[in-house]
């Protein structure tokens, strides 16, 4: 189903993203796309917190405003995460 507004999914209704919005990564050993990746690292590191616990947290807490995150894989995502975070990091310099 399409409309002006975009393309939603007919399994949960909710909008599918655009395909340059979603990139994969590897959580628990399985690869999952998350909506909106860069642009929430881009905004985590611009909070400045260099505790790992609260990095976590806020990356987390952005993630799953715009994607489904499994209760009990939210350990795994959160490990998966920072490591893209601090790939993110130090390739900014």
């Amino acid at each position: 189903m399409a409309d002006d507004e975009g393309e939603y999914c007919t399994v949960c209704g909710g909008m599918v993203p655009k395909a340059g919005d979603v990139r994969q990564i590897t959580v628990d050993g399985k690869a999952v796309g998350i909506n909106g990746l860069d642009q929430i690292l881009k905004t985590v590191a611009e909070m400045d917190i260099s505790d790992p616990v609260q990095v976590k947290e806020a990356l987390l807490m952005a993630v799953k405003a715009a994607n489904y995150v499994p209760t009990k894989k939210v350990g795994a995502y959160g490990d998966a995460l920072y490591g893209e975070y601090l790939h993110y990091i130090e390739s900014r310099g």
